[in-house]
């Protein structure tokens, strides 16, 4: 029993989220450029995991990723020069922030015009209902009458 709390007192003393750049034969030696290569790297999706960046995943491919993204910047690229790199490798979805063009605006602006789309076709709906039937004549009720009570003629 000791061992066992002794186990989740260890386990709650580790820090939460440790950054995945923890071998040192990843980092750049140049702070100023590790520090570039961590800021690109926090704007980029991990393409395994697509909810964490490439810094802070731990699959082999966020590993190649940030490998590159240190190439890139070690060959001299500025900062946008790297991203637009990622971008044209990989896609607008490599950016955990796409840009605001008319690719996005189309994909954020189409739960607004399918709702739009209904709500103008319940309307059209509405206005197009058949208009209620006319009053039966004094002669048909008379005949529904007697149809109702079995008399046939």
């Amino acid at each position: 029993m000791v061992a066992l709390l002794a186990a989740l007192a260890a386990g709650l003393a580790m820090p939460m989220k440790a950054g995945a750049v923890s071998d040192p034969s990843e980092m750049l030696a140049d702070p100023a450029a590790e520090r570039r290569a961590e800021h690109i790297g926090s704007r980029l999706r991990c393409l395994v995991c697509q909810n964490e960046d490439i810094e802070d995943s731990g699959a082999d491919l966020a590993r190649d990723l940030r490998h590159a993204v240190r190439a890139r910047i070690a060959a001299g690229d500025s900062d946008r020069q790297v991203m637009d790199w990622m971008v044209a490798r990989y896609g607008q979805f490599i950016r955990l922030q796409p840009r605001l063009d008319t690719d996005t605006l189309l994909l954020w602006g189409m739960p607004a015009l399918a709702l739009l789309a209904g709500g103008g076709t319940a309307a059209l709906a509405a206005r197009r209902r058949r208009p209620a039937p006319s009053p039966l004549a004094a002669d048909e009720e008379e005949r529904v009458s007697r149809l109702l009570e079995g008399d046939p003629s």
